[in-house]
């Protein structure tokens, strides 16, 4: 069955706030065997909205629109919904009911305008709203369905999983499963991550590959379908395999666990402990190790040092170096890292220097270099590297690529 999603509402056009009804209804339809294929947004003017809703229905099974059930003038989903299938609007008695009983309860003041909220279209299923008073609606006509679901999240969401779901089971079934897995890449770009699994991608049917680059990195994300989710698991393990074979090395998790979460546990497994001199990134990296409970078993400690009389005093940074080549160099980052382990008397030690921006970059220097150096028992390793974006964009990235070197850096030499 083919479904399309119609939001509505102009501040979602105007981008006042964020269409996140659209994302949920797509991943839990997904879920339930249903092909997603269209997401359309359109405002609060009747002729737009009608002529959207047409042509929706001309190409999916199903168009479930989220929005336009309230009570002012601007809400004319349900009219505009009634008017496309010939249904005429009438008070549904239980919905003004249950809408009575509510203002009663939360002694809110009636305004004649909320009786909009329970003038449906006649012979429509009705979902009844639990966590509001704009009951949702079922239209069908010649195998077609369109089906009116409120605008506020919560409302939204319960409606879904209450109405919508059992009327979706009752009519359709679930006659697949459909499993997404998402391997987290690190260290390779886009580009180059497609052309090591150019030709899995090519050749896909079931299941299905796809890129999507992340401020972590990016993922691969592979979604199988079967009758049974035990059928579509096999079908992503036969893929996963296929792709560990070709860039194993640059997975460093699976679905939601994040890097820090990976660090943390290799520094826990082999008993390391750890010790950060952070520059540009103003102690973002150690606020991601801490941000894993049990962080005092690996994170000895951190330093800030934007000073360079911070950088020669407690990491003992040579003074000549910094003023030879100043202090966003490579060698300033590998003295950091070797500095900082010293002074914490930590297995492992991380320097990080660079240009965050916006200002503060040259021509030799630009904004968004930076380098990163992991020091231990096994020597120092720098890298230097070039981060694009906003501020906060290329510090995140910087920690990112810390945590994504020491993590090689212990799987290397196993247990330090």
């Amino acid at each position: 069955m083919i479904v399309e999603i119609v939001t509505t509402g102009s501040e979602l056009l105007l981008g006042q706030i964020v269409n996140t009804n659209a994302a949920y209804m797509s991943s839990r339809l997904n879920d339930l065997g249903f092909d997603v294929l269209y997401q359309t947004t359109v405002g609060d003017n009747h002729d737009r909205m009608k002529a959207v809703l047409e042509h929706a229905l001309s190409r999916a099974d199903i168009v479930i629109t989220s929005g336009g059930l309230g009570p002012t003038q601007g809400d004319i989903t349900k009219e505009v919904s009634a008017e496309i299938f010939g249904r005429k609007m009438k008070v549904h008695e239980e919905s003004k009911r249950r809408m009575e009983e509510k203002f009663i309860q939360r002694h809110v003041t009636w305004t004649e305008n909320n009786m909009r909220q329970v003038i449906l279209p006649e012979g429509a299923e009705v979902f009844l709203n639990y966590n509001g008073i704009a009951s949702g609606v079922v239209l069908e006509n010649n195998g077609k369905y369109l089906i009116n679901l409120p605008g506020p999240p919560s409302e939204m969401k319960d409606m879904f999983e209450r109405s919508l779901k059992p009327f979706l089971k009752r009519k359709f079934g679930f006659k697949h499963v459909i499993v997404s897995k998402v391997l987290n890449t690190m260290g390779l770009g886009e580009s180059l991550l497609e052309t090591k699994i150019k030709d899995l991608i090519l050749a896909q049917s079931n299941p299905t590959l796809a890129l999507l680059i992340r401020p972590a990195g990016v993922i691969i994300r592979i979604t199988a379908k079967a009758d049974t989710r035990e059928q579509a698991e096999i079908l992503i393990e036969e893929m996963e395999a296929k792709i560990r074979e070709r860039v194993g090395k640059y997975i460093y998790s699976i679905d939601d666990e994040k890097m820090e979460q990976v660090v943390a546990k290799l520094l826990k497994d082999n008993c390391l402990k750890v010790a950060c001199a952070e520059s540009c990134t103003g102690g973002m990296l150690s606020q991601r190790l801490t941000s894993i409970p049990g962080s005092s078993a690996y994170l000895d400690g951190s330093v800030v040092t934007y000073s360079n009389d911070i950088k020669m005093k407690f990491l003992c940074v040579d003074e000549n170096l910094l003023k030879s080549k100043g202090a966003v160099c490579a060698e300033v980052a590998g003295q950091m890292a070797e500095g900082i382990m010293q002074l914490m008397e930590a297995n492992l030690g991380i320097g990080i220097t660079g240009i965050a921006g916006p200002t503060g970059g040259s021509k030799e220097k630009p904004v968004g270099l930076v380098y990163i150096a992991v020091a231990g028992k096994y020597g120092t390793k720098v890298t230097e590297n070039y981060f694009s974006g906003e501020r906060d964009q290329i510090r995140y990235r910087a920690t990112q690529q810390a945590l994504s070197m020491l993590r090689h850096y212990i799987m290397e030499h196993d247990k330090l």
